[in-house]
This record gives structure tokens, sequence and C-alpha cells, in this order.
């Protein structure tokens, strides 16, 4: 399979954890790269649910070693809880977890600066997970962060978070907060950080290393393309690069170690918290919800439904250089008799008609959708496992968004499960 960068193309929450899941059978090395645990990847196998939020979704299959990259935040008591809570249910974690010593630690503080942040936005608030993501890339960027090689040394650690607390409880003091108890962080910390000094090494080495032994490596992918920091809906988005390029700095892989890079997108669009989404359409959100479809895994909220923007989706693989395609929750709209594409936009329905998304959230959320349609399929395609089974409108539709997309169609997922993915 190579190397490969798998990406969101859109809001996020585009099923990448279940392609993710499907793709290690075929790789040695599965790495996570940005992100915290303000993500999460369902997966089912068999008749066993499972939700990741910090480890590489390849854990849930015997012999692939997974990778948490320096590009990613960690929360050490989250880690250890997602660990503690695979071993119970039988998921052998010991060598086959790796965790780079450059990655930068996600604290109490952080949690209580993003909440109490987000409050105070009132109507403008972001929609943030209050899980501390963005206050700790921050720290990252004003070089004031603490690393996983400070927290498996308890003295490095003690000394410098002492430092730590003091600046962020004025912080928190000046935001209406309440002071944070620095003598419980380190004792809650250091605890943390014997179970998990056993996996913490240089990552990138590692990898090297592997890349010299001919292994093949995923790199999976968190949030989307338009959560992305530099790229995405600003500032509704994420505090990393959701990208194909971020998987390279976040995990110290070169872009000439990449060969190929898949897209995710679901067979509509989706997205949680706030921010524009031109194609969002309640009827369909509706009908979707009571499906029981498009609650979000991290936060149980539900997520905002429309039709495929081929506008959006179109501009990610330019960003990312997409150039193969997996269509997840086709499925999803087996009953819906006419399904509708987005093909451009014109702000406030006027004007000339915008093939690129506008950079301004504002402008983004002026931008009406210019539709075309096609007929429904009408029929169940969630026992389907071959491609040349699917009734040819639900194949006609998934080669229209490929096309419209720039990419080749790769993957069609037509459930949850590893057996509902039909591989072309």
């Amino acid at each position: 399979m190579s190397n490969t960068i798998l990406v969101g193309s859109q809001w996020g929450d585009e099923g990448k954890g279940k392609i993710i899941d499907v793709l290690t059978g075929k790789v040695d090395i599965v790495v996570r790269s940005q992100g915290g645990n303000n993500a999460g990847h369902t997966i089912v196998s068999g008749l066993e649910k499972y939700v990741l939020h910090l480890i590489p979704s390849g854990i849930l299959r015997k012999g692939k070693v997974c990778v948490i990259g320096n590009g990613v935040v960690i929360d050490p008591i989250a880690l250890v809880g997602e660990i503690e809570g695979l071993r119970k249910r039988g998921i052998k974690v010991n060598k086959n977890l790796l965790i780079s010593d450059c990655a930068h630690l996600v604290l109490p503080y952080h949690r209580a600066i993003d909440e109490r942040r987000e409050e105070l936005k009132g109507k403008n608030k972001i929609g943030t997970t209050k899980r501390g993501i963005g206050p700790a890339y921050g720290d990252k960027a004003a070089r004031t962060g603490l690393r996983m090689a400070d927290l498996i040394r308890p003295e490095v650690f003690a000394e410098k978070l002492k430092l730590r607390m003091k600046e962020n409880n004025a912080v928190l003091k000046g935001l209406g907060g309440k002071p944070i108890n620095g003598t419980k962080v380190l004792a809650d910390y250091v605890a943390a950080a014997k179970v998990l000094k056993p996996f913490v090494v240089n990552t990138v080495a590692y990898l090297h290393k592997a890349i010299e032994a001919k292994k093949e490596i995923l790199f999976e992918g968190a949030q989307g393309t338009f959560l992305d920091i530099d790229h995405g809906t600003y500032p509704f988005v994420t505090s990393s690069n959701t990208t194909s390029g971020g998987a390279c700095t976040g995990s110290g892989v070169a872009p000439n170690r990449i060969d190929t890079v898949l897209g995710v997108v679901k067979a509509y669009t989706t997205r949680v918290g706030e921010g524009p989404l031109p194609t969002e359409d309640d009827a369909l959100g509706e009908m979707l919800h009571g499906m029981g479809r498009e609650f979000g895994a991290t936060t149980g909220r539900a997520r905002r439904c429309g039709w495929f923007d081929a506008v959006a989706t179109r501009y990610a693989t330019m960003v990312n250089g997409v150039d193969r395609l997996a269509i997840t929750n086709l499925d999803g709209l087996d009953g819906v008799p006419e399904i509708k594409i987005c093909i451009g936009y014109k702000i406030d329905g006027k004007g000339a008609v915008l093939e690129t998304p506008p950079t301004d959230a504002g402008e983004l959320a002026r931008c009406r959708p210019v539709y075309t349609s096609m007929p429904g399929w009408l029929t169940p395609t969630d026992q389907i496992s071959k491609y040349k089974e699917l009734p040819a409108k639900a194949r006609r539709y998934a080669e229209t968004l490929a096309k419209m997309s720039g990419a080749k169609l790769a993957i069609v997922s037509v459930g949850p499960g590893r057996e509902q993915t039909i591989c072309l």
C-alpha cells in the first residue's frame, strides 16, 4: 500500500476512523500527527464499538505499531484512561504504542482557560470541545509549553510546572476563572508519567528507520480540511494543521517519503459546532438524526447536515494533493428520491458563480449554493459488498462526486462495519 496520508476533505466527521481501520490491515505502522483528544474515531469491529481519541486506530489490529507523533498535544490523564479502557476490553497496548518525546502536554489550566474564553465569547463562540487544545498549541507557539520529555523526568517537570502554574493562574484570574491547584496537578501528572514513560521515544528516528526497512505507513487524519488552522473557515477551526502538510511536520517524515494522499468524504456534508456550512439543510439533518446518525463521537452533539459540497471538496483536493477518494455513508441516502450537489456559490444568491470557497468566514456564510441534482436509487445498499452490485444510480452518484472532487474513486462505504467497505 506504500506510505499514505489520509485526510478529511470536509469539516471533519467524514468517517475517517472506519476507513483507517480498514486500511490498517494493509500497513505496518499507523501514525497520528496532529490534534488532541478533541478528535474522535469510531470503529465498529464485529459486535464491538470503539471510540478512540488519542491512540491511532491501528491499535485494534494485531501486529501493527501505533505512533503518536510530535504534532499531537497530549492530555496524559486522558491517554492513560484510554490505554486502561482498551486493556480492560482485551486490547493489547504495550510495545505496539510509541509516543513522541516532543509531543506537547495539555494541562488542567489549558482546559480551564479554553472554557472561560469560550464562555466569554457568548453568541460569538467557536464551538470548541473545551479540552484545552487551543491553549496548549498557543503555549507551544509561544515556546512556553511542556512536553512529554519533561513529563517523564519528575524533577524537571515539577520545576517547569511551578512556573507555568503561576502565570496561567494569573491568566485565569483575569478571565474570571478559579485558580488551579498545582500540587494536585503535579501528583496526578507524575502518576500518569509512570504509566506513559515506557512508550516515550524519539518517534522521528523510529519512523525513518521503518521507512529504510521498507515498512508501510498510514498517517491518520483527525478533524478535516476546513477545520485546518490555516486553510479552514477561520476562526471556526481547530488549532492544528489538519491537511496533508501537517502529517509531515507532525511526524517528522519528509514530503518526498509520501506516496499517496487519500481524501475521505461523506456522501453528504456535516459539521459540528459553529461556523458557516453553505449547503446546510434542516430537513436532511432531521432525516439523518431520525436514523440515529450524525452525532459527534467526542461530544455527542448532533451534527449539522447538508448536501454534498463539490466546491469545498474540490478545494480540499487542491490543498491536500488528494489523488484517491473514499466516500462514506452512501447508505445514508438510500431513501432519498432526489439528491442535490452543490456545484457553485453565489454571495447573497446574486452575481457571479464562485468556484472556490471564500477564505473569509463571514463571506462564506453569505454564500448560497448553486445546485444540480441526481435521482436517488431508493433501495438499501448496506448489504452490498461488490461495486458492480450497487444500484446503477448509486454508482453514478459516487463517480460524479469523485469527478467533481478531482480524485480517483477508491473506496465506497455502505455502513460502519469493516465488511461494509467496497474497495475498487
